[in-house]
């Protein structure tokens, strides 16, 4: 597999570079002047060095926050400063590539290769630029110096074909790909492209040949099933167009592009190929392996491979898609939102990415965007169950309850006539709901109906069982509740704590000492369960560790109208008789986010 390779610069060198210079100008005050020879203002090759350097640990910096857009800015800087560091050329290069900018990444990679003809990623990157360009022959000469595993062979031979195609050398493209040897996962990229290029090339019969081929080494290859299905379309009947289409809906169910499929093919149309050009062609190459990468912890490689896709085609909705989840999966959301944006409006999976990039601007802490772009997609479709999961669930997360009941009542309304087991979920969100907005017998009938369809659900046996125990009824059952969730899930710090704030809340403190530590093992961030340990300490009369724990769970930044709760237990300790902890409404549950 191709890596991407830096030539390090030491970064300590870097790092004295930018602390020297300022130790030089502090010695120069009026009373301490020194030798009269001495520089008393830094040279103008010493503020180059200063300004270099601090570009360089800034990029540097952003490279491992995984900012593309600020290490491209910060490296292009710094080679402005010193244009002859390859080093420098080098990662600027990478950076502006990782950042989508392809049009500097040429111009970077065209001075690289009057350096090192050999570079593999610069040749790549010129290489598609030229197959944009439609400069085929040139395409065709760069791509295949790019050449260094089984993952560039692949990426190569493919896009050298299409570029082949490009040129009116279909037969020569096609025999190209079936030259290449490897791994046993080329064969179905090869018969899908092989299929593709003579598909445009209005070699019907064979162009069939390889998409069957291909679907029938994976039938569940999303690509290969829409362009079979396309091409048999328009080659056989809609029955068999149609058969392609339900049989991969069977296995994955409501595929945006595969609803679309069937929608028009029942509607009689004849779908257009996959692809429309050899540009589209070559985008489709570099989508797939880089979408191929990405599931495979390769998300360097796949970010290059994404970028270049987008660059032959800007509107390819799957790669765009596959980019804004690499970018999540590095917990980079606002890039991601930025992605999203970008799917065309008139796209079968504008939705799903509205849904995502509304999930994102809630954890980039601007979910009132993301309810608003839910709220309408909802409103478009209030059959859309993902979209009104979406909406609940971010209306929960910023404790809008009432919100949230009314939204997954929306749920409940359209699964009405379909309650199955995994529908448990909307009558325990909305349990949630009800009872943190003071609703508790309507939350209780949503929680047992939760537990009827699925009776050991862990987080619902804990929520009900914790309830029942606050409120002090059916104690026996709840208890009992708690220890089955417990027993399914050890290791979950909430549920843990919930045990150890029952034996509390039943007067048997010992026993809540000893849960509420081992709640605090696998939680000790949590401030909830520290103030929960400090009550059972009190009570069991190890006071200074009472007041250290309640000390702790403050610092551990609570919520605000906690916060003088507990500084009154840490001013005058507990109360001879127990009472419910005040945070214990607000952790005990987590507020089903483990659901």
């Amino acid at each position: 597999m191709l890596s991407i390779r830096f030539n390090r610069l030491t970064l300590a060198a870097a790092t004295v570079a930018v602390l020297a210079m300022p130790g030089q100008l502090l010695a120069q005050t009026p009373d301490h002047t020194g030798d009269s020879s001495a520089a008393q203002f830094p040279t103008s090759r010493d503020l180059k060095s200063l300004t270099t350097a601090g570009s360089y640990l800034a990029a540097r910096h952003a490279s491992v926050e995984r900012d593309a857009t600020s290490a491209a800015a910060f490296y292009r800087s710094a080679l402005r400063t010193d244009p002859k560091n390859n080093e420098l050329l080098d990662r600027a290069f990478i950076s502006s590539l990782a950042d989508g900018d392809i049009e500097e990444a040429v111009k970077l990679a065209d001075r690289i290769l009057t350096i090192d003809k050999s570079n593999r990623v610069a040749r790549l990157v010129v290489g598609v630029r030229d197959l944009k360009l439609k400069k085929y022959a040139a395409a065709q000469t760069n791509i295949n110096q790019s050449v260094r595993g089984p993952i560039t062979d692949l990426v190569a031979t493919l896009l050298s074909a299409w570029a082949g195609y490009g040129a009116g050398e279909s037969k020569t493209a096609i025999a190209n790909i079936d030259k290449l040897a490897g791994p046993e996962w080329y064969p179905i990229f090869k018969d899908l492209h092989a299929g593709l290029i003579l598909d445009l090339a209005n070699k019907q019969k064979d162009a069939g040949a390889r998409f069957e081929r291909a679907y029938k080494l994976d039938d569940s290859a999303l690509r290969v099933v829409d362009a079979y299905g396309r091409w048999t379309s328009r080659n056989k009947d809609d029955a068999a167009a149609l058969g392609i289409y339900e049989t991969f809906n069977k296995k994955l169910a409501r595929h945006p592009l595969v609803l679309e499929g069937i929608r028009e093919t029942k509607a009689g149309k004849k779908l257009a190929p996959l692809v429309d050009s050899p540009q589209a062609g070559a985008a489709e190459a570099l989508y797939g392996i880089g979408a191929s990468l990405t599931r495979r912890g390769g998300e360097d490689l796949a970010l290059v491979y994404l970028q270049l896709s987008l660059y032959l085609k800007p509107d390819h909705s799957l790669a765009l898609l596959s980019l804004a989840d690499l970018y999540e999966s590095v917990k980079k959301p606002q890039m991601a939102i930025k992605i999203y944006e970008r799917v065309p409006a008139n796209s079968a999976l504008k939705r799903n990415a509205q849904i995502q990039q509304a999930t994102d601007l809630d954890a980039a802490d601007r979910s009132d965007e993301g309810i608003k772009i839910l709220k309408a997609v909802v409103a478009d479709d209030p059959r859309d169950l993902e979209a009104i999961m979406a909406l609940g669930n971010i209306e929960r997360g910023r404790k809008k309850f009432a919100d949230c009941g009314e939204t997954y009542t929306k749920g409940i309304d359209v699964i009405a006539a379909n309650q199955d087991k995994p529908n448990w979920v909307y009558f325990y969100f909305r349990g949630i709901c009800l009872e943190r907005s003071k609703q508790w017998a309507k939350a209780e009938v949503d929680m047992r109906k939760a537990l009827e369809l699925q009776p050991e659900q862990p987080h619902v046996l804990n929520y009900l069982g914790y309830s029942w125990i606050d409120q002090g009824i059916n104690l026996d059952d709840a208890m009992k509740m708690i220890k089955r969730a417990v027993d399914q899930r050890p290791d979950d710090g909430y549920i843990v704590d919930s045990l150890g704030w029952a034996y509390y809340r039943i007067g048997n403190f010992d026993d809540a000492v000893k849960q509420l530590e081992r709640a605090i093992d696998l939680k000790p961030e949590d401030p909830t369960i520290n103030d929960h340990l400090g009550d059972a300490y009190w009570r069991v009369g190890r006071k200074l560790e009472a007041k250290f724990q309640w000390q702790h769970a403050k610092d551990l930044k609570p919520e605000a109208e906690e916060i003088p709760k507990i500084e009154a237990k840490m001013e005058n300790g507990l109360s001879d008789e127990p009472s419910s902890s005040a945070a214990s409404n607000d952790k005990k549950k987590e507020d089903g986010k483990g659901g």
